[in-house]
């Protein structure tokens, strides 16, 4: 698939544009206006109930609202843009600005790109002149981050450190569309806040260290094994097969060759796709499929899932046709 952006959304190329999608997703709309409530519930709870049942709870509905905000992302629930932004815009997580994250995985979607260290945003690899002139901290940490265990106890820190260091540089060197997105960020980010700290009484540290980054860690999960440099774009996207307890929290995006195909398909219909198309996916990502999360984790909870610098540096540009 190629895919250009217009205007926040994916300009589909031809063989996307058969996917029949309804003017309101009415399973989509539930589920945006279900995961805001069970959010506004749980936290509401957090004086009256214990820690235990409150963090884990919250932590997996803020995975669920990023995987419902990747969604946003893909045009559902409606055609209007303005409104799917209305619904993915609220910064439950707080970190992340939405349409940062909204124009870098759209950037993601350019396949002829995937895994390029420098042109993909959602790439794990690096260039091998960056990785040479690296400290030796940075190279340990990115190795151990290579694992699976690893990933997702510092890669959650790490990634989310790494982020803000980087946007605050931009706004420090006085990027003016950075420093603005970021206004608007934050406007967003006060009535998340004010909830938080005077309607539920909860220390904003906590619902950080106990809540947002655990919740990062679970959807580090899903990202972890998803592509791999290869020299054809279908074999550098992987399949997670039978995932009955973390795909719906993902909503399907473990079947992730489906995804890159076809990024319309909206989460309800991903399961009946795949069954009909499955055959021909495999084939296409040259057997690169799990069973479940738990294959991901024998194979490589403690063993290193790739190397880190990109095997052939960076991936080709795509020459023009001759003739």
């Amino acid at each position: 698939m190629n895919a250009g952006i217009r205007n926040g959304q994916v300009d589909e190329a031809p063989a996307a544009r058969g996917v029949s999608v309804a003017a309101i997703e009415w399973p989509t709309l539930a589920l945006i206006l279900a995961t805001y409530g069970a959010w506004l519930v749980i936290t509401l709870h957090y004086r009256h109930w214990p820690l235990l049942v409150v963090a884990p709870v919250t932590a997996v509905l803020l995975a669920l609202h990023g995987s419902v905000q990747h969604e946003i992302i893909h045009g559902h629930p409606t055609r209007k843009a303005w409104i799917n932004e209305l619904l993915a815009v609220w910064p439950l997580s707080l970190w992340l600005p939405y349409r940062l994250y909204r124009d870098s995985h759209l950037a993601h979607h350019r396949d002829e790109r995937l895994t390029d260290p420098l042109d993909d945003p959602e790439s794990y690899y690096v260039t091998p002149a960056d990785w040479a002139r690296s400290h030796w901290l940075v190279r340990a940490s990115l190795a151990v981050q290579q694992t699976l265990l690893g990933r997702v106890l510092v890669g959650s820190f790490w990634r989310i450190g790494a982020f803000l260091i980087a946007e605050a540089r931009g706004v420090a060197r006085g990027d003016r569309g950075r420093r603005r997105l970021w206004i608007q960020h934050l406007a967003w980010c006060v009535p998340v806040v004010l909830w938080l700290k005077l309607v539920c009484g909860m220390p904003l540290w906590l619902y950080a260290v106990a809540m947002v980054v655990p919740a990062n860690g679970i959807l580090l999960i899903r990202s972890f094994a998803e592509h791999r440099a290869r020299p054809l774009v279908r074999e550098r996207v992987a399949i997670v097969e039978d995932s009955w307890i973390l795909g719906p929290l993902f909503l399907f995006n473990n079947l992730h060759a489906l995804h890159h195909e076809v990024p319309m398909v909206p989460w309800y219909q991903y399961n009946a796709r795949y069954r009909r198309d499955r055959g021909r996916l495999i084939a296409a990502n040259g057997g690169l499929i799990y069973k479940t999360y738990f294959d991901v984790a024998r194979r490589f909870l403690l063993r290193s899932h790739d190397v880190i610098p990109h095997p052939s540096g960076r991936v080709p540009m795509a020459r023009p046709p001759q003739g």
